[in-house]
């Protein structure tokens, strides 16, 4: 389980703990009027397991709570919409991901992203993005339609360019040396973050490998305005709404943030690893 996913089970059963207590009701007496093993309600207290909306709705009636059964169903719902199995998703293959993604990115203002592995989709050269499409149809096994992805992932990229969006993106030094396709491929793309760096409304910040620290985050995240944040695992693709869990990334990013450089020292460090590819 990751994370969120817990964090949000936890939260969650704080407040199940707290409409039980103000019932006056012990563990083993509302499980007895529930007719569930009285582990259970440990179990849903504790953030261990995710109850279903029959249990919200049977919790609330036993605790005369019915007014919070609403406000309870939508939080199960939404815990189970934070976990997205990649291979259920991506059954349409690659390109419907990046046509589906479209309306949200038209509609944010204001992005902000941190990569610890790879260059952002958004900058991505088409020989950079079919490497990466290939690497992912072959390790989860989809179906392949990476000339397809490609073309959806340039036109996505048109969001760059059009209304009044800002983008604000912190990359570890590593993104620059993860080898992605070829020596042609990582030098277009690495002249191509170059060329991105000097639109007036992206922001683009590098956090050296050896610099000091001041956040020490465990996974890539994009933040689209104050709305949502994407988190990609290996298996899944998580989707944080709640605003409490939104406000713990942005405390990060502002932290990465403050571990990068930015201008001619950003500059300086993709030049550097430039250098090295012509070199080999």
């Amino acid at each position: 389980m990751t994370a969120p996913v817990k964090q949000a089970r936890e939260a969650l059963g704080v407040r199940l703990r707290e409409i039980r207590k103000d019932a006056g009701l012990t563990g083993r007496a509302l499980a007895d009027h529930c007719r569930w093993h009285y582990t259970k309600i440990s179990k849903l207290e504790h953030g261990t397991q995710t109850p279903s909306e029959a249990d919200m709705r049977a919790w609330c009636q036993a605790c005369g709570a019915e007014d919070q059964i609403p406000d309870l169903v939508a939080t199960v719902r939404a815990i189970e919409s934070m976990y997205i199995e990649w291979q259920r998703q991506l059954r349409a293959g690659l390109k419907q991901t990046h046509v589906s993604s479209v309306p949200m990115y038209e509609r944010t203002k204001l992005f902000r992203g941190y990569e610890n592995t790879v260059i952002p989709g958004l900058f991505h050269t088409a020989e950079y993005a079919a490497a990466i499409f290939e690497f992912w149809a072959d390790f989860l096994d989809l179906p392949n339609d990476t000339e397809a992805a490609v073309a959806a992932r340039m036109e996505r990229q048109k969001v760059l360019y059009t209304g009044d969006r800002r983008f604000v993106f912190v990359l570890e030094e590593q993104t620059l040396r993860t080898r992605v396709g070829g020596t042609d491929v990582m030098l277009g793309q690495l002249d191509r973050v170059l060329a991105v760096m000097s639109l007036p409304r992206v922001s683009l910040g590098i956090i050296p490998a050896a610099g000091e620290r001041k956040c020490l985050a465990q996974g890539s995240f994009w933040i689209f305005d104050e709305r949502m944040v994407q988190i990609e695992t290996m298996s899944a693709g998580l989707e944080v709404t709640q605003p409490r869990e939104i406000a713990v990334y942005s405390r990060a990013f502002a932290l990465l943030q403050a571990s990068a450089v930015v201008g001619k020292p950003a500059r300086e460090i993709i030049s550097r690893a430039i250098a090295e590819l012509q070199e080999r």
